[in-house]
């Protein structure tokens, strides 16, 4: 019998496989697994050939600037044929591809390399056009170098009019700054080269998930790292080499923290912010700015890399490395916390959920029961309402998601599951009894899903709890990871959508998301990649249910009306709403052409930043309400300077929060 992880999410892949052997092998296990298991399984036919063909270029080659018009034309051929391959188990196509690619990546490079050689003009009286969606492939290699000519000066202009705001300061110094522009733009191109690269298991492994993803955005090809990371997303005790890091403005990897009593802690060398150049592991060195950063992931959150040398930068410019060793931490960026929010005199609790963790992996506890631990700090400290936080939180342990639910519901049916064999199952939570019977708010945007979505869903229909954000994803299914065959040590391995889940009504939030009872707008909210925007997703249905649950009685509806009339009458929220209107236009709509000379490009680049500037504005904007610590946390962790800094940073985001300060309304009038 396979061995299986329960899991309902919607989090970051890693890439790469790790098997050389024949890719129609592998293609075969996968299939069969698919349509044995799978909720919806579909026919291998032209159907999957024309998605298979068209999405695996768009992955290898994702701006059309790699192939061109003849090489394209050539693999046509095979865009009809890959469900009679893989029937046939010959995936001489794939070799095809591979080596048309290899000869792709080679002659691109040989073009950065001829134009670097070559006088380059700082200035050109021929346009560039951007767009969101790719142009199509140019006709021949005369082309696509003059393609190439015009993305490097356009890159050259814009990297030297983010030097200044002062355009005529700039002007004066322009040759100077513009050389320095060049070498760092040229040296950029060499590294996405060079990431362009990809050995044939790499390869191999791309084809594998686009050929999962045809049955179902979520179903997906792991290797045995790529396991290891995804289920280290929803755990809160994972490996980790005991450093925190992010992208700042320049795409760059730097170092956000270190955690105490971590490998990394002991080395009493590393700062927060420290840029991170090189990584090497298991006899591989990756540069930061040239690889993969699918790659660079996997080896800090896989269990499979467990030791590794890091080369990092000082901001004074000294250059280090060190040698860490993994050890397993609490993972205190997604571990569920609380604290008391005041506002017009009355404390109500806040729970934020980052994911729906469990013990996967390295894990030693769950969501369910820290949320339980934490609303008993926030009772001893008498709160007069809750918040629970599901903003950005994708997904987790399905398991979880049905607990967390019966912590806030008496008793009664939570779900519907169907499966592929059209099994319905009713999900109930059959203890009595609650750990909290005030009034709730649950906050919810558009990345809250699986989970999440499922937990909002039981209270909005038991009317437990208002629901108050934006439009959540929209994904009401459910994963295995199983493996690809019955091995004893299995090294690849699918997560496969194998059921979906329905509200306790019939009805499912499949591919539309959950409606909150509060719409407050977010920045961004519109350009944020929800369930629909898939073209594999399911589609949306409703079932026939009969099942009896007991609402719960209580005046939500008077709350949501007040809270209505507040939100439309709301500055900041006017202001919110404005600024969207700016930043869709940006992402909607493809930019004018822009004449490839300096001017024109500063021009455009401070709409640009003048915009950045304003969502910086808002996104800063602090409210009127005092945050602190519940009791417990005060008492335990006074002399935890690291615990200190990070509370910090959490109360900062919960004071520029609107939706938090709107849900504190909605709790004061659930009160009165």
């Amino acid at each position: 019998m396979r061995k299986i992880y329960l899991l309902i999410a919607l989090l970051p892949v890693f890439a790469f496989a790790q098997s050389e052997k024949n890719p129609c092998e592998t293609l075969s296990k996968i299939n069969t697994l698919i349509q044995e298991e799978h909720y919806k399984p579909k026919t291998i036919d032209d159907s999957l050939s024309v998605y298979v063909f068209k999405s695996f270029l768009e992955t290898i080659d994702d701006e059309n600037s790699i192939f061109i018009e003849s090489e394209i034309s050539v693999l046509k051929k095979n865009e009809f044929k890959i469900d009679d391959y893989i029937n046939s188990k010959n995936c001489a196509f794939l070799d095809e591809i591979y080596n048309s690619y290899t000869r792709a990546v080679d002659r691109y490079e040989k073009i950065i390399a001829s134009i670097k050689s070559e006088p380059f003009p700082y200035s050109s009286s021929e346009v560039i056009r951007l767009s969101k969606k790719s142009f199509s492939f140019v006709k021949d290699e005369k082309e696509l170098k003059n393609l190439c000519k015009k993305k490097l000066l356009f890159d050259v202009l814009k990297d030297v009019a983010g030097k200044s705001k002062n355009k005529d300061s700039l002007v004066a110094n322009f040759d100077k700054i513009a050389a320095i522009s060049k070498a760092k733009i040229f040296e950029t191109y060499a590294c996405k080269t060079s990431s362009n690269r990809l050995s044939r298991t790499e390869f191999n492994s791309k084809f594998f998930s686009v050929f999962c993803s045809y049955f179902d955005p979520h179903t997906e090809y792991f290797s045995e790292s790529e396991k290891s990371s995804f289920l280290s997303m929803v755990s809160a005790d994972n490996m980790t080499f005991g450093l925190n890091f992010s992208l700042n403005e320049k795409e760059e990897l730097t170092v956000d923290e270190i955690i105490p009593g971590s490998s990394a802690y002991f080395t009493e060398k590393v700062d927060a912010g420290d840029l991170v150049l090189k990584i090497k592991s298991k006899n591989e060195e990756f540069d930061i700015a040239c690889s993969s950063i699918n790659k660079v992931a996997e080896i800090i959150s896989s269990n499979d890399y467990k030791t590794a040398n890091f080369t990092l930068k000082k901001k004074s410019g000294e250059i280090y490395t060190i040698d860490l060793v993994k050890k397993v931490m609490k993972d205190y960026q997604n571990n569920v916390y609380s604290f008391i929010i005041e506002k017009d005199g009355k404390k109500t609790g806040y729970i934020r959920i980052p994911s729906f963790y469990a013990t996967f992996e390295d894990g030693k506890t769950n969501v369910s029961d820290d949320v339980a631990k934490e609303v008993y700090k926030l009772q001893k400290d008498n709160v007069d309402g809750l918040i629970i936080d599901l903003e950005n939180n994708g997904g987790g342990s399905m398991e979880e998601a049905m607990r967390l639910t019966g912590l806030f519901i008496d008793i009664g049916p939570i779900a519907i599951m169907d499966d592929n064999k059209g099994n319905k199952q009713t999900l109930k939570d059959v203890n009595r009894g609650t750990i909290y019977n005030g009034t709730m708010v649950v906050l919810i945007n558009g990345f809250s899903a699986s989970a999440s979505e499922f937990f909002s869903n039981a209270m909005q229909d038991y009317n437990r709890a208002v629901i108050v954000g934006n439009q959540s994803l929209g994904k009401a299914s459910m994963q295995r990871i199983l493996p690809i065959d019955e091995s004893p040590n299995p090294k690849e391995f699918i997560k496969l959508t194998i059921e979906k889940f329905y509200r306790i009504t019939g009805k499912s939030n499949q591919t539309i998301g959950i409606t909150p009872d509060v719409q407050i707008p977010s920045l961004f909210d519109k350009q944020m990649p929800r369930e629909n925007s898939y073209p594999t997703a399911l589609k949306n249905d409703v079932i026939s249910s009969n099942l009896r649950y007991n609402l719960v009685i209580n005046d939500n509806a008077t709350a949501i009306q007040k809270s209505e009339k507040r939100v439309s009458e709301n500055v900041s929220v006017m202001a919110i709403t404005k600024l969207n209107e700016k930043i869709n236009e940006l992402f909607d709509k493809d930019l004018p052409p822009i004449t490839l000379q300096f001017n024109n490009v500063f021009d455009e680049a401070n709409k640009i930043k003048s915009l950045w500037k304003e969502i910086e504005k808002i996104n800063e904007t602090e409210y009127n309400v005092n945050v602190e610590r519940n009791s417990v946390d005060i008492e335990y962790q006074q002399f935890d300077e690291y615990l200190k800094a990070s509370n910090k940073e959490k109360i900062e985001a919960i004071k520029s929060n609107i939706h938090i300060v709107e849900a504190l309304n909605i709790i004061n009038d659930l009160k009165k």
